[in-house]
């Protein structure tokens, strides 16, 4: 076998290979003799098909079959010969196939970036510093009652924080329009879930009372046929409630887990969860800027094999996550909507993946546990949920995904340039805004979604099998 390969581009490689007639015509004969004691052909006895007769009814299919099978060994054989390291499947172009010729193709391919580790220390963090204060955690209660609240019907006029049932029918220049009309719609006063102008119409308004209500549409409305234009909706109320918040009492507790210890037991709990979200709301925000910072420091060319393969599977993704179980065209999503978001996943992919081993960094299965055990302290049978991982090999694999990522995010912050800067509970809970910093990067989304990826999983699926155990217990 020879084989020459050509540099088409940074990543593309075009391999010429050329494969000996003999190869070829010897794994013909041999093929074509297996054929000759199976094949069944009429006037002739199993088994004592002529190999003439074999050679010239079926040799051409066999020549493909056998050309077919040498050129995916070779190709193989060549890549390895050649140091490579392809990122896709290659193109295969320019077949010369013919019986006692050697045996010539081309295939084009792209290859995997050799990747060269920019310095961690060139990598800025600025580390939110924040406490849950007594205030904080006040709030937070107050939230949660109104989370909480029922409604009781009231005979007034409807005031702000009211709910009110309408039914609406809106017009513009006297023609109804899509998405206008509603029947027994409840809406909450102040919610701002209407277009502006619409909730305030309706203050004052008691039950029974019929009233149009004029509105201009936000000039960037979704509708461009509607922006900028005024509308006029005819609204009926048919009951004005008013907001109750749950007393905190001992029903109240029990809905978040709290059975004994009464108030101060669930502010405990409260204080907790709180403490719990505002640390991972710090680690995402300096994950973040982290994997800005890598890919600021260190240059990546991607192959476009792995965006695209990346692209599909984030299309497949939104497809699941917002189809709603319906019958959707994967196609009616152009890939270019994932484009960006998906090179810039390859390319972290590409980088984490070259600290890894450059580094020799490998799972700490002691932070592994730990991690484990934070994911079921919240679950009424952790034991049950530690068991669980444990003996699920997908849902494992996530949290060590996990703990590798947040090994290789502890290595780069020992050198980083790391600024701390104190911050409120609700600013540090906010998530981070990218970083422009270069032309090529004006584009990127925040990264916090993608590393803590497998959290989310983690968390998805501890949710699940708590419900699990929930409906067992009840069984």
């Amino acid at each position: 076998m020879q084989v020459t390969v050509e540099t088409v581009s940074k990543l593309e490689r075009k391999m010429r290979i050329t494969v000996p007639a003999s190869e070829v015509s010897e794994k013909v004969e041999v093929k074509i003799k297996e054929a000759a004691s199976q094949v069944r052909i009429k006037g002739f006895r199993p088994g004592k098909v002529p190999i003439r007769e074999v050679r010239r009814r079926f040799g051409p299919g066999i020549l493909q079959e056998v050309s077919s099978e040498i050129m995916q060994q070779s190709f193989a054989a060549a890549v390895d010969q050649q140091s490579l390291k392809p990122a896709g499947m290659p193109e295969i172009k320019d077949v010369v196939m013919e019986l006692d010729k050697d045996l010539t193709f081309s295939a084009l391919i792209e290859i995997f970036p050799e990747i060269k580790l920019g310095a961690f220390g060139d990598i800025k963090v600025t580390k939110p510093v924040a406490d849950v204060s007594p205030d904080d955690l006040e709030l937070m209660i107050e939230k949660l009652r109104d989370q909480r609240k029922s409604f009781v019907v009231v005979d007034r006029g409807a005031a702000l924080d009211d709910q009110v049932t309408i039914d609406f029918a809106g017009t513009v220049d006297g023609e109804a329009f899509d998405g206008g009309q509603g029947d027994d719609n409840k809406l909450i006063l102040g919610s701002n879930t209407m277009i502006p102008g619409f909730e305030d119409g309706i203050v004052g308004l008691t039950a029974g009372k019929e009233q149009d209500i004029t509105v201009t549409f936000p000039d960037d409305y979704q509708a461009e046929d509607l922006a900028g234009k005024q509308a006029v909706f005819a609204v009926k109320v048919h009951e004005v409630a008013e907001s109750t918040l749950p007393e905190l009492n001992e029903d109240f507790f029990k809905e978040f887990g709290v059975e004994d210890g009464g108030m101060a037991a669930f502010r405990v709990e409260v204080q907790n969860n709180m403490e719990k979200e505002l640390k991972a709301a710090v680690e995402n925000r300096v994950k973040t800027q982290v994997m800005d910072g890598l890919i600021l420091v260190t240059p990546v060319d991607s192959p476009k094999a792995l965006v695209n393969d990346e692209c599909q599977r984030m299309r497949q993704e939104m497809v699941q996550q917002f189809g709603g179980g319906q019958q959707f065209d994967v196609n009616m999503l152009p890939l270019e909507l994932f484009t960006d978001q998906a090179e810039r996943r390859v390319k972290l992919g590409l980088i984490v993946n070259a600290i890894v081993e450059q580094n020799n960094v490998v799972s700490d299965e002691a932070r592994v546990r730990t991690k484990i055990e934070e994911i079921a302290s919240s679950y009424e049978q952790p034991e049950q949920l530690i068991n669980y991982y444990y003996s699920n090999e997908q849902q494992l694999s996530q949290v060590q995904s996990l703990v590798l990522e947040e090994q290789i995010v502890s290595l780069i912050l020992d050198s980083a340039d790391i600024e701390e800067t104190r911050v409120s509970y609700e600013e540090a809970l906010k998530p981070a805004e990218p970083e422009v910093a270069e032309p090529e990067v004006a584009e990127a989304e925040v990264a916090e979604a993608e590393v803590a990826e497998a959290e989310e999983e983690a968390a998805v699926s501890a949710a699940e099998v708590l419900d699990d155990a929930s409906a067992d217990d009840k069984a």
